[in-house]
């Protein structure tokens, strides 16, 4: 009985909740918040006998002002039939714009702009994640999300896709509304498009309270690796529903100076999530990770930036034209060409 009362006490579900975030969440300074001051808001809303919906809430309300969608709550209060799930960030423009059902319409109307340009439809390839097609001298690949992918497809579509490498002037790589995954897995992807050894990124992991409580700074590399590599023009296609390893991805390829951005930039939480349980069984996840670019530039907070802003609005669907993909071709074409 006693320790039913310890995992159900409101006031230890609380300190654990805040004391994590506290000694490994990296951003407090970058998202202007003052959790200590959270802690002398809400701790004393929270006694022995605060409910599960009252704790809940207090919970939202503290977590809120991180606008961080790598911070998660999930709860299955009693009497609840389904679980409460909370994220404290503001909805990406992306999906303010377009409905689940509209992204899908979004990616119809991109196939039927590189059909009407001379394009394959593009079709999935040994590694499910990666759809591909291609017209006389361009590529196109979109990344649909970077994780759970054998290492032997992936290896076994990126050698098919290879092959035509030599034949395009060009390739357009879209992650758009790609929720992340793998950096390994990005970094093998992008090894097949790098002409020489290169920094991917930087990254350290926060280990306690203070701001110099880290482990020491990693760093990741860029490396051509396959049969043949691609290093002609390249067009990568974001928006601010890209997430975590799609960020990963976009910051790594940003390296190579041959590649231009185009569309609005990504969502700006880079990290892996840690993954935690309250006592209550309640689950939480917070970032953890500081990611830097290769002359430690940090994004986070604000995303990837682009070359070229462009966004995509319900309108291209009603119009029948993704105009990214015109412009990623209209880009390729000029650095071809050598006109501006």
């Amino acid at each position: 009985m006693e320790t039913a009362m310890t995992v159900g006490d409101p006031e230890k579900n609380f300190e654990k909740l805040w004391k994590t975030f506290y000694n490994r969440y990296p951003f407090f300074e970058l998202r202007n918040v003052d959790w200590k001051k959270q802690y002398e808001t809400f701790r004393p809303e929270v006694t022995a006998k605060t409910s599960d919906v009252e704790l809940f809430e207090i919970f939202c309300q503290m977590l809120k002002p991180l606008n961080d969608g790598h911070v998660e709550l999930e709860a299955k209060l009693s009497g609840d039939r389904k679980k409460r799930f909370f994220t404290p960030e503001e909805k990406p423009r992306f999906y303010r714009e377009f409905t689940n059902r509209q992204i899908k319409q979004l990616f119809k109307t991109t196939e039927k702009t590189l059909v009407a340009n001379g394009f394959g439809q593009p079709r999935q390839t040994k590694a499910w994640m990666l759809h591909y097609c291609r017209s006389r001298a361009i590529g196109y690949i979109r990344i649909l999300e970077l994780e759970d992918v054998k290492k032997r497809k992936l290896i076994a579509a990126l050698d098919l896709i290879s092959r035509d490498f030599n034949e395009l002037d060009g390739f357009i790589i879209d992650i758009r509304d790609n929720p992340g995954g793998d950096d390994s897995t990005a970094i093998t992807i992008i090894n097949r498009f790098c002409d020489q050894k290169r920094i991917a990124f930087h990254r350290k992991t926060k280990i306690g309270p203070g701001e110099e409580d880290f482990k020491p700074l990693r760093t990741w590399h860029l490396e051509p690796q396959g049969d043949a590599q691609f290093t002609g023009p390249i067009v990568l296609l974001t928006c601010d529903s890209v997430f975590s390893g799609g960020e990963a991805f976009a910051l790594a390829i940003k390296q190579l100076p041959y590649v231009t951005i185009i569309g609005d930039h990504t969502n700006g939480i880079f990290s892996y999530t840690l993954d935690k349980k309250l006592p209550n069984g309640w689950k939480y996840c917070l970032s953890y990770q500081k990611y830097f670019s290769a002359d430690m530039v940090c994004f986070e907070g604000k995303g990837v930036p682009v070359d070229i802003e462009l966004f995509n609005k319900k309108t291209d669907i009603e119009n029948g034209v993704d105009p990214l993909i015109t412009r990623a071709l209209d880009v390729l074409k000029s650095k071809n060409t050598g006109t501006v």
